[in-house]
């Protein structure tokens, strides 16, 4: 076992062929430094093995889904947590697995790695605030909720729940909302939904960890350069805070803080020549 940058990456360089369940479990290892992803593959494999039988032969993909999904939400009692939405467990899939609770992308993850064992195409949608998942029918598409107990969305549903967001004058659906997420965006969302957390609970540490992993996805994205800069500097790693506070203005010079952090370079600089 690596470090959590050195074995995520490692996962990831597959791109989209990359093993969403252990990368997640990786994903894990911001709190779960010596995590062990086999027992948690294991019980992926076992509710997988639970639902086969009762799958007839040749079964249509939305009659599979739904077979699936009364197993996963009904019997194994899978659900969303409402009450304690933004308890980081919820997005490690050890915990969601061990729990039988999370938020819409950790249960979609479940979901998504439980048909993948049964051969089916189920795939992440990245609906505007809340995460669904898909299953390519024959005549178009099932889309099913994972947190409301994997209840399927018909598509005046779906419509309301983007005007809640986006405003009652919307009229239709814009495509790009029920767009497939892939493997790659996936992580990014959960990862970035685990940097939101701990920057409000201010655990610095672990917020790091997400920032840094975020990076190995996106080595360039100056949003998270900046985070992961602030935060080195918080827990007084100059050095490392300086050099991305540097890329952060080399990458987005015209940043609207750019002033602001050219200063904070100055200041760096006199800390990190402190250090031996």
């Amino acid at each position: 076992m690596g470090t959590v940058r050195e074995d995520f990456a490692a996962l990831v360089a597959a791109g989209e062929r990359t093993d969403l369940a252990r990368a997640a479990l990786t994903i894990a290892r911001i709190a779960y430094p010596t995590l062990d992803p086999d027992p948690s593959l294991r019980e992926l494999d076992t509710l997988a093995a639970a639902v086969r039988p009762r799958l007839f032969p040749d079964a249509a993909p939305d009659v599979a889904a739904r077979e699936l999904s009364a197993y996963l939400f009904g019997e194994r009692g899978f659900r969303g947590n409402r009450d304690e939405y933004y308890d980081p467990r919820n997005s490690y899939l050890n915990d969601v697995l061990t729990r039988r609770t999370g938020i819409p992308i950790s249960l979609s993850v479940v979901f998504i790695e439980t048909g993948a064992r049964l051969g089916l195409a189920i795939e992440g949608v990245g609906f505007p605030g809340h995460f669904l998942v898909r299953v390519p029918t024959a005549t178009g598409a099932l889309i099913l909720d994972p947190f409301f107990g994997g209840r399927a969305i018909d598509d005046a549903e779906l419509l309301s729940r983007y005007r809640a967001l986006h405003g009652e004058d919307v009229s239709a659906l814009p495509r790009d909302a029920l767009e497939t997420t892939g493997t790659l965006a996936i992580l990014t969302r959960m990862l970035r939904n685990l940097l939101r957390i701990y920057l409000e609970r201010k655990e610095s540490p672990h917020a790091l960890a997400a920032a840094d992993l975020l990076l190995v996805l996106a080595p360039d994205s100056p949003d998270e350069l900046r985070i992961r800069g602030l935060l080195y500097e918080e827990l007084e790693c100059f050095g490392p805070a300086l050099d991305d506070v540097r890329r952060y203005l080399t990458i987005a010079p015209d940043a609207p803080d750019a002033e602001q952090m050219q200063e904070r370079v100055a200041r760096l600089v006199r800390l990190a020549s402190t250090i031996h």
